[in-house]
């Protein structure tokens, strides 16, 4: 409760903490907006691969001009990285080779590392935190972010003596929403395209969101934080509203929809027939928890804790995430407390490619949010030889794949490369 305090006194020491932003896209630009207002806390350099587009997003987020000058602007992330007037990297591009050779360049040059690019985290984030332990600094995910911020509810559960039976987010959900791609994907969200072009939204990352991709790329990065399970069958997403979290996602021997105890999960906003659910999560994070004794219990009733009908087990929510509003806590807490806001530690899952529609041998895939495959959650265990949907970007098809088969790394021609070669160090190291 006292990094506000510790940043104020950084700037009294004259060492304010200084930050180096790799990627100006939207989550970026919403953390610029926040820095004029926080004691103890500096950007001084910007890396991306249009300069000129990095100070308009500092202008358009409210910098005045003396800042912008102040402030050191680059093509190249890797050069950021190792730069002396930075003390913390982060990491925004959402590309993860490049992630992954940003984050390691960070490290290698003793600088704590915040992990926004979730998608370079689930490929190889425990190799990554282990490579940062070992340098002797942080590497973290992106407070602000959902996977982070389900992570410190997590924490909190278990700090507390309960058991956490469930944790994860909502998100708007249909089944058919699996096999949609950029060219329709605006108007789910209530957009013409040109609408959506002149907000600078990309259609790609849009669909991300929608297509089920971007859920389970953040509850799999959830399950290898905390180490929870992954479902078998990939997330459910079960239509749930805030006051039944605590009945629907309990195991399905006690009457929930869960596979067993202590497991990741996406609450969808509609219900199948696309009517709103009441009182939805759509925005937010929770934690489902079992009290440890009748004596706890006791004491969710006392208090007014709603629980399910049997009184053992609750939930707890956040309506909302602010995504890079709230990324400088990350950022302060790496520096002044040598703290990751949730962090990477085990392979409890990945996120499988699949195919969106029969797609034919010498086939381009295009990754995540495009039009040939989406993403699911797949424990680990089951989905070894499945092709990862970090790496399903730019490779040829070698073999015809119908639609909705998990494809696999033997049905694509990979060349190996460092993200490729990380990722096979990171099965078997975790």
């Amino acid at each position: 409760m006292n990094l506000a305090r510790l940043a104020a006194e950084a700037t009294a020491r004259g060492t304010p903490v200084r930050a180096g932003l790799i990627g100006a896209g939207k989550f970026g630009s919403m953390f610029l907006s926040q820095v004029p207002t926080i004691a103890g806390l500096e950007v001084s350099v910007i890396a991306d691969l249009e300069p000129d587009r990095a100070r308009n997003a500092c202008r358009a987020v409210g910098w005045d001009e003396d800042r912008i000058g102040a402030t050191t602007y680059l093509e190249d992330g890797s050069a950021l990285a190792v730069r002396d007037d930075v003390d913390v990297v982060i990491e925004a591009t959402g590309h993860p080779r490049s992630g992954i050779r940003h984050a390691r360049d960070a490290i290698a040059a003793g600088k704590h590392l915040v992990m926004v690019n979730v998608e370079a985290d689930v490929l190889v984030g425990p190799l990554l935190a282990a490579e940062a332990r070992s340098a002797g600094v942080v590497y973290s995910m992106a407070y602000g972010d959902q996977p982070a911020l389900v992570s410190e509810m997590v924490d909190w559960a278990r700090a507390t003596g309960f058991t956490v039976t469930a944790a994860g987010k909502g998100t708007k959900y249909l089944p058919a929403y699996h096999s949609v791609t950029p060219d329709g994907v605006w108007p789910h969200y209530g957009l013409t395209p040109e609408e959506a072009k002149a907000a600078g939204m990309n259609p790609k990352m849009f669909n991300s969101f929608l297509d089920g991709t971007k859920s389970a790329i953040e509850m799999v990065a959830v399950a290898n934080a905390c180490g929870l399970g992954v479902p078998a069958q990939g997330l459910s997403f079960p239509s749930c509203g805030v006051d039944d979290l605590a009945h629907v996602l309990r195991p399905r021997d006690l009457g929930g929809v869960l596979e067993g105890h202590g497991m990741v999960e996406t609450v969808s906003s509609l219900e199948r027939d696309g009517r709103p659910v009441f009182r939805d999560l759509r925005w937010g994070v929770y934690v489902v928890f079992e009290a440890p004794n009748d004596y706890a219990a006791a004491c969710f009733r006392q208090y007014g804790l709603p629980t399910d009908d049997s009184g053992r087990f609750a939930a707890m929510h956040k309506p909302f995430h602010l995504i890079g509003l709230e990324l400088s806590v990350s950022v302060l807490s790496a520096a002044l407390r040598h703290e990751p806001t949730g962090q990477a530690r085990e392979m409890r899952g990945t996120v499988a490619a699949v195919a969106k529609r029969d797609l034919k041998a010498g086939e381009s895939l295009d990754g995540e949010g495009g039009y040939t495959v989406w993403g699911k959650a797949q424990p680990i265990a089951h989905a070894r030889g499945a092709l990862p949907i970090g790496l399903a970007e730019t490779v040829t098809l070698t073999r015809d794949v119908p639609a909705g088969q998990v494809l696999q790394l033997d049905d694509v021609a990979l060349t190996e490369d460092e993200a490729l070669t990380l990722y096979r160090q990171a099965l078997v190291a975790f």
